[in-house]
């Protein structure tokens, strides 16, 4: 994994739990409320994804609270030592009420995981993204959950469907399968698996983070890049 060259907003996380949140626009295309918002604190001003808990919809197959797994999703990053996700946190005093608060990334937005697995440089990025996809269960790694900002650094977003007991791993990362994990990844990997990480505890079910352990230990053991096999591997749409 890279070494962490980008330079978000100072004290980004400062900011997204103190700042003055103002509503800037419902972002189109989600299936749950989302919404564009400025954060101010103390004359320095970041855009943010604000994703209320209200207005969620519910799912059979998840529990009630999807934004404290996008919480969830930043913190495992975290914990890995991998910089792939914007500071995210729960914020309680919110326009809409608590939900989830997520630094914007300012994104080529004409890249995607496609058009990104063309340039070898981006490969090492991509297959963190595709391992942390792994570990974290993610359900729904669509080619446009990866954006790339203007320093060339590589971010995912829309974590809401990860950490489920059940195995739901969708993703349009499978063009790495059978090939050798890198050690270093392996090595933070190992890691999470023998120190349980205290982070997750207020926002996943002990069974949820006790299941996310068993799969880092399985991709510890392999160490290799799963097939897609049956059911259904890809996520709708793959964009």
């Amino acid at each position: 994994m890279p070494t962490d060259e980008r330079q978000p907003v100072a004290d980004a996380l400062t900011v997204l739990a103190e700042g003055e949140i103002e509503i800037q626009g419902r972002m189109p295309w989600s299936s749950n409320a989302t919404f564009l918002v400025s954060v101010t604190l103390d004359g320095a001003r970041l855009m943010a994804i604000y994703k209320p808990h209200r207005g969620e919809r519910q799912l059979w197959d998840f529990p009630d609270g999807l934004y404290r797994r996008e919480v969830a999703a930043y913190r495992l990053a975290q914990e890995l030592g991998w910089p792939l996700i914007p500071e995210t946190i729960v914020r309680t005093t919110a326009p809409f009420g608590e939900g989830s608060l997520q630094r914007f990334v300012e994104a080529d937005f004409d890249q995607h995981y496609f058009t990104l697995l063309e340039e070898d440089r981006h490969h090492a990025s991509l297959q963190a993204m595709a391992v942390f996809d792994i570990v974290a269960n993610n359900a729904d790694r669509k080619g446009g959950h990866c954006l790339l900002d203007s320093e060339d650094g590589i971010w995912g977003i829309d974590h809401g469907l990860c950490f489920n007991v059940a195995p739901k791993l969708r993703t349009v990362i499978w063009d790495f399968a059978g090939a050798t994990i890198p050690e270093p990844l392996l090595a933070d990997v190992r890691r999470l698996a023998l120190e349980p990480p205290a982070s997750l505890e207020s926002l996943l079910h002990p069974s949820e983070t006790e299941a996310m352990l068993r799969r880092a230990e399985q991709v510890a053991a392999t160490g290799v890049f799963p097939d897609p096999g049956e059911g259904r591997p890809y996520p709708w749409p793959l964009l």
